[in-house]
């Protein structure tokens, strides 16, 4: 898990280091790649190549360092997102949280490189930033194991991942934490709660030993009692 803090804001995108490579669970904000290189760097990757970036959902923190980490990188990383969010990420279809006004503020504020790189990746892209596509119960080989749960509302393709050797479900946004505990999905940019909220069963079956929320970090123990109850609609 890496801490990368964007102001105010501290994400945690995730990487696994393979023998012969490594993943990159969720890329940041527009400008994020540098950072996350760096960090990455000093948990070990070594000269490794990219393998994969596989993204949990369309959200700009989580999409928007997309370009510049493939840049970095060399572009050889295969992308994985799931196909009800691939639009979004391929730039055919509008992120559903990001307005025309709000985007557009957002790219006047930015550096001119970070600009140029979010425009020609997202608003008029030469092809398909998706690679591939992963679906609902799909088993990936990367740090050992992973399995895709697709748990929509946050946004209709978010997913989360079970890692097998740790025990660990990287959550995304469908659970945030605050000091250690689980709180759920964050109701101002979840437009569909109910959905959201009824997702978190599908990480029920699952032996759960921490979860690692983008919002929020590391959490550990009870994490399966507390998904039933925010499950059940008991968020507090």
């Amino acid at each position: 898990m890496l801490e990368l803090k964007l102001g105010p804001m501290t994400i945690h995108p995730t990487i696994f280091i393979d023998e012969d490579s490594w993943t990159l669970v969720d890329t940041g904000m527009p400008g994020s790649a540098p950072a996350i290189m760096e960090l990455a760097k000093q948990a070990g990757i070594g000269d490794r190549p990219l393998k994969a970036i596989l993204l949990t959902h369309q959200d700009l923190d989580h999409i928007g360092g997309l370009p510049g980490v493939l840049e970095a990188t060399g572009g050889g990383a295969t992308v994985y997102a799931h196909p009800a969010d691939a639009g979004a990420i391929n730039g055919t279809a509008p992120m559903i949280k990001m307005s025309p006004e709000r985007l557009a503020g957002f790219l006047q504020q930015a550096t001119d490189e970070v600009r140029s790189q979010f425009e020609r990746t997202f608003l008029h892209p030469a092809r398909p930033n998706v690679d591939l596509a992963f679906l609902d119960g799909d088993s990936l080989p990367f740090g050992g194991g992973l399995t895709v749960i697709h748990t929509p509302g946050h946004t209709p393709g978010h997913v989360c991942l079970y890692h097998h050797g740790s025990k660990t479900i990287i959550a995304g946004d469908a659970s945030v934490a605050k000091d250690g505990a689980l709180i759920g999905p964050n109701p101002p940019v979840t437009p569909d709660m109910a959905t959201a909220l009824a997702s978190l069963k599908k990480l029920l079956p699952f032996d759960i030993e921490g979860v690692i929320c983008y919002h929020g970090g590391w959490v550990q123990g009870n994490a399966r009692s507390r998904f039933a109850e925010l499950a059940e609609g008991h968020p507090s």
